[in-house]
């Protein structure tokens, strides 16, 4: 089994599908709800499976902080990365392929946006580290 990080972008990367383009603030109350229940569906697939491990949906909001010495740390509010560069959200998944990585991406992209149509989003995958980077071996 391998750990893997399924990254649920605001708006589709590479190249958005035109369902992906919308944003969620401009969809109905049904909508949303409906995309909510869809991930739902899809941690509770994962989980009778045994490959879920966790999942959170994230703010737009946020803060960039860096070490600036003793002291208090810098903080500011901007400048951000555009929208279609942040996180909605993230679930972890241990799966035993990359493959299987990959269909579970894709049934992530399911989910329904505006109109109830597929989003077809593009999700990143990002497999976990799973040695010492500075380990060499012969």
């Amino acid at each position: 089994m391998a750990k893997y990080l399924l990254l649920k972008h605001y708006r589709g990367n590479p190249t958005p599908h035109p369902d992906a383009t919308v944003l969620m603030d401009r969809w109905t109350p049904e909508e949303i709800d409906a995309h909510i229940a869809f991930m739902n569906h899809v941690a509770d697939t994962f989980r009778e499976r045994g490959e879920f491990v966790d999942a959170q949906a994230l703010s737009p909001e946020g803060t960039f902080v860096r070490f600036g010495g003793e002291g208090r740390p810098p903080v500011t509010d901007g400048p951000f990365a555009e929208t279609k560069d942040l996180i909605a959200g993230w679930m972890v998944i241990d799966v035993d392929s990359v493959e299987r990585a990959h269909e579970a991406a894709a049934f992530l992209s399911s989910a329904p946006g505006q109109g109830g149509r597929p989003l077809h989003e593009w999700i990143e995958v990002r497999p976990f580290l799973d040695h010492d980077p500075c380990t060499v071996t012969e």
